[in-house]
């Protein structure tokens, strides 16, 4: 019966829906009810009830310099994305078309095959010395997040151009007496808008969460949110806890701020 077997398959897909669903939000629910139980020792769930740990987040003037640390780090590196992707995936677009497709597997690719450990090794190598000491310096921090979440936005925007027909709108602007440049910034640049929005959500979101590069290349004084979570996780549990409900909500604060920010240029 193909009704019944359709049927099946729903209530199998939303159950798989379901579970994963659980598998993502059950974990954010367990440390919000954390980080407002008054103790949580070898039980369940905590108990009691509190917002002392907030108030101690709060208090504390390390975690508050590594919160605007962390939300100036995810601006430069949307800001810097936003000027080197847009020609970068231009120039991938049409690399492929010509049959110089390399480049953009490459690019798609490092995301996955590159560790962020080995960007880290190599920043230290190069910007430990004595021509080039910018190790610990907030530049090379911005830099190295910038270039660490480059091929995200790039992806995205590779993906969007793949999908546009670009090439029958460009065809169309230079019967129409349109140049290269013009092309790019009337046609190319207004068809990307939505999807660089959503790049750039995802690259203040990576930038913001990122700790294995931070933790690296950071000094003391310029540390970022995650660097200095770590040290909550040596502490009371319900602080620790809040610590990290901070970092989910500054997450999603900065990748706010840099789509309402790219809106509103547009």
């Amino acid at each position: 019966m193909p009704g019944v077997h359709n049927n099946g398959d729903i209530h199998l897909i939303r159950g798989l829906a379901l579970i994963y669903g659980l598998y993502l939000v059950l974990p954010i629910a367990l440390l919000m009810v954390g980080s407002t139980g008054e103790n949580w020792t070898n039980t369940l769930l905590p108990t009691g009830l509190t917002a002392r740990w907030y108030l101690d987040l709060w208090q504390d003037p390390s975690f508050r310099k590594a919160f605007v640390n962390s939300l100036l780090v995810a601006l430069a590196a949307c800001a810097i994305n936003t000027v080197l992707a847009m020609p970068l995936a231009y120039a991938l677009y049409h690399g492929a078309r010509r049959g110089g497709g390399l480049a953009s597997r490459l690019v798609s690719a490092m995301p996955i095959a590159v560790p962020t450990i080995t960007l880290g090794f190599g920043y230290i190598i190069v910007f430990n010395s004595d021509w080039l000491p910018w190790l610990g310096s907030m530049p090379l921090l911005i830099a190295a997040h910038a270039i660490h979440t480059l091929p995200y936005l790039t992806n995205t925007l590779l993906a969007d151009l793949r999908h546009l027909g670009l090439e029958r709108l460009e065809q169309a602007a230079a019967t129409l007496g349109a140049s290269n440049w013009r092309q790019f910034t009337t046609v190319v640049l207004p068809s990307l808008r939505q999807s660089l929005i959503s790049g750039l959500v995802m690259v203040a979101a990576i930038s913001v969460g990122e700790f294995g590069l931070s933790n690296l290349l950071t000094s003391f004084q310029n540390r970022t949110y995650p660097v200095v979570l770590l040290q909550a996780f040596y502490g009371a549990t319900g602080f620790a806890c809040a610590a990290t409900v901070i970092l989910l909500l500054l997450a999603g604060a900065s990748a706010l701020f840099s789509s309402s920010l790219i809106r509103s240029r547009s």
